[in-house]
């Protein structure tokens, strides 16, 4: 079967309404990520100037040969700072389990034990397979109402709009990269990401995996106020 080009308007009106018609489509894509932006102006923070919280929030980003990849270990590498600080007490890691053979939130956490962070003080989520999921979890599962969120400058106000509409009020710490092509990669995914993230926080679905309450946040800072 012959491919045939799509004929374009040949009437200077017809013209004009094209590329009305791609102005009102590229307009609409960049809502969500607009809105993102402009809601989340005032909860950005640096490292060293985050308010001090009880909890902060790693979002998993892949492993390597089941090492975190140089992206996660940089979310990590920040909340380890954060802990030694003393501006957060416990860090809740949530990522992706749904293989034996793959395990985010155990090599996040054996990375941060690496570099200080004790193991008591440090809680697994097994089911954050998406972003919004780690937020509704973090509210829901672990209870958590307040956090610092951790994740790369790209991805940070996605992050905190959606864990705000899950209601976690958020602090989010964006980690700077190089600008290299994995970084434009990023930037690129977030707005298509965006959309499904407007859609989250407007329509407030299910996890993929709801479960339990499950205490170990709450464990964790008690533990850490026995030994204050």
């Amino acid at each position: 079967m012959k491919f045939r080009r799509p004929r374009l308007p040949r009437t200077r009106t017809g013209q004009r309404r094209l590329v009305q018609a791609a102005a009102a489509l590229c307009t609409l894509a960049l809502l969500p990520s607009t809105w993102m932006h402009l809601a989340t102006d005032d909860r950005l923070r640096s490292a060293a100037d985050a308010p001090r919280t009880e909890v902060a929030v790693v979002f998993g980003a892949g492993l390597w040969n089941g090492e975190p990849s140089p992206y996660l270990a940089h979310r990590l590498d920040a909340a380890a700072e954060l802990y030694r600080a003393g501006r957060v007490e416990v860090v809740l890691v949530t990522g992706d389990n749904s293989r034996a053979d793959y395990d985010e939130p155990d090599a996040m956490r054996t990375y941060l034990t690496r570099r200080g962070v004790p193991g008591a003080r440090i809680v697994s989520d097994y089911a954050g397979f998406d972003t919004w999921d780690s937020c509704v979890r973090a509210r829901k599962i672990f209870g958590v109402e307040e956090a610092v969120l951790i994740s790369q400058d790209f991805h940070i106000r996605r992050a905190v709009a959606l864990c705000e509409a899950a209601g976690v009020t958020s602090h989010g710490v964006g980690v700077a990269e190089p600008r290299d092509s994995t970084w434009y990669y990023g930037g690129v995914r977030e707005l298509f990401a965006s959309g499904k993230g407007a859609l989250d926080a407007a329509l407030e679905p299910d996890p993929r995996f709801l479960g339990p309450r499950e205490p170990g946040v709450r464990r964790a800072l008690a533990a850490e106020s026995r030994t204050s």
